[in-house]
């Protein structure tokens, strides 16, 4: 289905950071949020390059946040075996005992993790078959975690397992020489990847397509929200957004549009509610 403009009018909430009230304040994004947006990798994904469509959105190399990002990554991939990685051989030392050849460094200078056959080093591809290999394909890392009954944010690098919820930092001056540091939970756009963003052949959350969950943004990514957030303020965007989820349910349609819906929720459901007629 065709993607949705993503210049629309959008409900925001903010409030102070319980855990931090005079010195951190969250703007958070109520329409992203609340929509019925969820991730389809295996189930519908058509991959952000045409000619690679079993890729999701894994067809380049993931940004490290910082050496700390990296470190975790590196640990975790230490753990990965043969059977279950496709580029184990790959990222193995050239001498033992050294470090896994997981990263490398792109054309601004920044790490990320290794490109190898235009896809990320981590990722396992659809159809892949190898004596002793018995993974599956995606993220061999996202594999690690389910098979060790973590969430994943503790093993993926820290842009891959925020995706597609962004956060960013602004600065607001009250006057008096009085500033605010307001932290924003919102929706990762395709142009949030920077040049480029907006020509991926597709993308998720802005398509309908992907507008499917049984639950709400806030609900099925709470883990990502509460890492980024912190406990308390998790707690308190969630009562946020379970009271509007509760005035959305028994508005009547005279006062739905003023709660703004995520367009490409909006046309999920009229596609949904036109396949059953």
């Amino acid at each position: 289905m065709p993607e949705v403009v993503i210049d629309f009018p959008r409900d925001w909430v903010e409030f102070d950071n319980p855990a931090d009230p005079f010195g951190e304040r969250f703007r958070c994004d109520l329409t992203w949020l609340t929509s019925n947006w969820t991730c389809i990798y295996g189930n519908g994904c058509k991959g952000i390059y045409a000619d690679r469509p079993n890729d999701g959105c894994c067809s380049e190399g993931a940004l490290y946040s910082d050496k700390k990002d990296e470190e975790r990554v590196l640990k975790f991939a230490k753990k990965l075996t043969k059977s279950q990685w496709q580029y184990f051989d790959k990222a193995q030392p050239k001498k033992k005992g050294g470090k896994l050849k997981i990263s490398e460094v792109d054309e601004d200078g920044d790490r990320k993790t290794r490109k190898v056959d235009n896809g990320c080093i981590f990722l396992n591809r659809k159809g892949h078959t190898a004596e002793g290999f018995t993974g599956d394909f995606g993220c061999v890392l996202h594999h690690l975690a389910q098979s060790e009954g973590v969430h994943f944010v503790k093993t993926k690098p820290d842009v891959c397992w925020q995706l597609p919820i962004r956060r960013s930092f602004e600065k607001v001056d009250l006057g008096d020489d009085v500033e605010v540091s307001i932290t924003v939970i919102g929706e990762y756009e395709s142009r949030g990847w920077g040049p480029g963003g907006e020509d991926f052949h597709w993308y998720c959350t802005s398509n309908s397509d992907a507008h499917v969950g049984k639950e709400p943004v806030y609900i099925s990514n709470e883990a990502e929200l509460t890492q980024l957030m912190g406990k308390k303020a998790y707690a308190e965007l969630k009562q946020i957004c379970d009271a509007r989820m509760e005035i959305k349910r028994a508005a009547s349609p005279k006062l739905l549009p003023f709660l703004l819906e995520h367009p490409a929720t909006t046309l999920a459901r009229k596609e949904a509610a036109a396949r059953s007629e």
